[in-house]
């Protein structure tokens, strides 16, 4: 019996992305049919389905190990500690069940094509040629030194080989530059026609801020022209590429990036992450809450 796929997100309170995130776990138990694979996803906080009961519905199929992929852009505190800590802690309430690990998504090409596939939709080919169209790509910022880095490298490799004027990073929450901020650089190095990318793999409250302030922004500078691009989605680019997540966790020895990890190495301004115990988040709908099993409306 093949291990199934687990796919586990963090959770949203968005109706929206929680539906994007079933749909897109249905497109993956359908691809899989075929090769007699289950696939099962959960969240981990904030929305049910959770990672319990994923993990539950795959035990109860008989299944022992799970290929765990998380639904994450970057490696912050969700890949490195929270999700693994949540698997963990499956282990320990059924104890003839493991895990193996995937990496998580990004950074990989497939994205980047799923990226400037939506940077098409608001502003075609001929436009973004033009040398004053930038482009914005919109993270969700993170305390982890190593996940912030990690957007402004997918700027860079958004504008390789692209004809964007340039892509600068911006972030929408916990660093900068913010969405604001970002706007008004790209305005200042030239760019009058600007497109806002949300580099986010469901729709939620974050993405829907990135709109909001963008929009902002513009009336606030009509002297230039921003659009507002969709975040990624439930697409072909994004099954293809946990595909691959999937496969790795099955044959590889898959290791986050610790060169640069705060919980591993002395970073200056984050000595307090050093060698920090990481801990899963407490769901609602968690059987180790202790307010019962009555889980966070989505909406």
């Amino acid at each position: 019996m093949s291990a199934p796929l687990l796919l586990v997100g963090h959770g949203t309170v968005d109706a929206a992305g929680v539906a994007e995130f079933v749909g897109f776990t249905d497109r993956m138990r359908g691809l899989l049919e075929a090769d007699r694979i289950d696939a099962a996803g959960g969240f981990i906080e904030l929305s049910a389905p959770t990672v319990h009961e994923a993990w539950t519905d795959l035990s109860g199929r008989g299944h022992t190990t799970m290929a765990a992929v998380p639904m994450v852009l970057v490696a912050a505190g969700h890949a490195k500690g929270d999700i693994p800590a949540a698997l963990q802690r499956e282990v320990v309430r059924d104890p003839g069940t493991g895990y193996v690990f995937g990496r998580p998504l990004g950074p990989h090409p497939l994205l980047q094509q799923a990226v400037e596939a939506r940077v098409a939709e608001v502003a075609p080919a001929q436009d973004t040629a033009d040398n004053n169209c930038a482009v914005l790509l919109v993270g969700r910022g993170s305390t982890d030194p190593d996940a912030n880095a990690e957007i402004c490298k997918v700027a860079r490799l958004l504008q390789e080989g692209r004809d964007y004027a340039f892509v600068e990073p911006a972030f929408v929450s916990l660093t900068g530059p913010d969405v604001a901020g970002g706007l008004a650089r790209c305005r200042a190095l030239g760019a009058r026609r600007v497109v806002v990318a949300p580099y986010f793999l469901f729709d939620g409250v974050l993405p829907r801020r990135v709109g909001d302030q963008a929009r902002a922004f513009a009336a606030a500078h009509p002297d230039v022209d921003v659009h507002v691009a969709q975040h990624i989605g439930d697409c072909p680019e994004l099954a293809q590429l946990v595909l691959e997540r999937y496969q790795e966790a099955l044959q590889g020895d898959i290791r986050m990036n610790c060169d640069t990890c705060a919980y591993r190495v002395l970073l200056p301004g984050f000595e307090d992450k050093l060698g920090a115990a990481q801990t899963p988040h407490h769901h609602p709908d968690d059987p180790s809450h202790g307010h019962g099993h009555g889980h966070m409306a989505a909406g």
